[in-house]
């Protein structure tokens, strides 16, 4: 029995954080899970500059309002959910993540969710659990399932690792010359029919 996990910004999605910083003309809101490593942390740096700045919820919904699904990535999931069970595990939020899982036809996702306030100040943030990713991967494999991974970022190479197959995906340079075992694929035919022939 096998189950497909999947990441979401990067691979089916744009980034939100590069999206809005792009909206927002704060530069320094680029900065994501490709470029630092401790998730934690860098929640912590975009929450003082969201507060620096007065902004919130509302404004980054704003900016997600406009985003859409990667080119090819629903058609590519459409398929994927016909041959298998498939899983998007995030390290986004729930607020962020809705308006994107609607425009995917409403996959399953597992994120994590903010805490705000009345006024819409984004005030922390709670995770599902430590290393969501692999901790979920390997909770699956608990109850029975073989799974399969795919995604782009640091925080996706737990998953990917302790999968039966494992692939990233619109990876960055730097990620793919660190781990040259990971197949690394830009189309998304080319990942689905690496994952076909891993089921």
């Amino acid at each position: 029995m096998n189950i497909v996990c999947l990441d979401m910004e990067g691979v089916l999605v744009p980034e939100i954080w590069i999206a809005f910083s792009e909206a927002s003309g704060i530069p320094e809101l680029r900065r994501t899970t490709r470029d630092e490593p401790d998730y934690d942390k860098l929640m912590r740096f975009r929450l003082d500059i969201l507060k620096e700045h007065g902004l919130g919820l509302r404004e980054i919904q704003a900016t997600i309002a406009k985003i859409d699904p990667l080119p090819g990535a629903k058609a590519f999931l459409d398929e994927l959910r016909m041959l298998t069970q498939v899983i998007i595990l995030s390290d986004t939020f729930e607020q962020f993540a809705k308006p994107l899982m609607e425009k995917l036809d409403w996959p399953t996702i597992f994120c994590n969710t903010l805490e705000v306030a009345a006024s819409g100040e984004i005030t922390g943030f709670r995770m599902r659990c430590e290393k969501s990713k692999l901790t979920t991967v390997k909770a699956l494999q608990s109850i029975g399932y073989d799974t399969i991974a795919a995604g782009d970022s640091f925080n996706d190479l737990g998953m990917i690792r302790a999968s039966k197959a494992g692939f990233l995906f619109k990876s960055t340079e730097q990620i793919k010359r660190d781990c040259p075992e990971l197949p690394a694929y830009e189309e998304f035919g080319e990942l689905l029919s690496a994952i076909r022939a891993a089921l």
